[in-house]
């Protein structure tokens, strides 16, 4: 199967996500494709409010993670000149997905699914397979598959302190 997004081939971070922006050029996507400078502003432009807090929410998380483990947040002095300047870029090992997850237990990297919603239905129909320990009614976890289900990317959903709290498990599971 083919891996469907915007990002960096090499991800080491990705997150799968149910919708795509409703921009023709997302919406006939069918590879992985990364970010050009400036590409995310033109997307908040084009799709509106919900599509910036996704940027933001993930720039955020990626800011939150340990930085002993992590490089993220030393690329840039703040977590929106990240956003703006590495997010999804070719080299920035993130990634943004649109299609079910590719797990490997060789490969570290770590896949964080938006929505508890998007998770269940993923299973439902057997693009998933996974054994999630449910935390609480928010956050599932998989670490033999570096997988975890967060709320959406979205700050009523996923609040500072549920970035901090998916920031923990990710440096958690990254250590194992």
């Amino acid at each position: 199967m083919n891996v469907i997004g915007l990002g960096c081939s090499n991800f080491s971070v990705a997150v799968y996500i149910g919708n795509k922006p409703s921009m023709l050029e997302y919406q006939q996507l069918s590879c992985l494709s990364p970010l050009t400078l400036g590409e995310i502003e033109m997307v908040n432009q084009a799709c509106g409010n919900g599509w910036r807090k996704v940027f933001n929410v993930y720039a955020k998380l990626l800011y939150a993670l340990d930085k002993e483990k992590f490089a993220y947040s030393t690329l840039a002095p703040t977590w929106q000149k990240y956003r703006e300047r590495f997010l999804l870029q070719q080299g920035s090992q993130t990634a943004l997905l649109f299609s079910p997850p590719q797990l490997s237990t060789t490969k570290q990297t770590l896949h964080i699914i938006c929505g508890k919603t998007y998770a269940k239905n993923l299973l439902a129909t057997n693009q998933l397979n996974a054994n999630f320990t449910w935390l609480d009614e928010q956050f599932a976890i998989d670490k033999a598959k570096n997988l975890i289900v967060c709320p959406y990317f979205d700050y009523r959903q996923l609040s500072n302190a549920n970035i901090e709290k998916l920031a923990f498990l990710l440096n958690d599971i990254n250590s194992q």
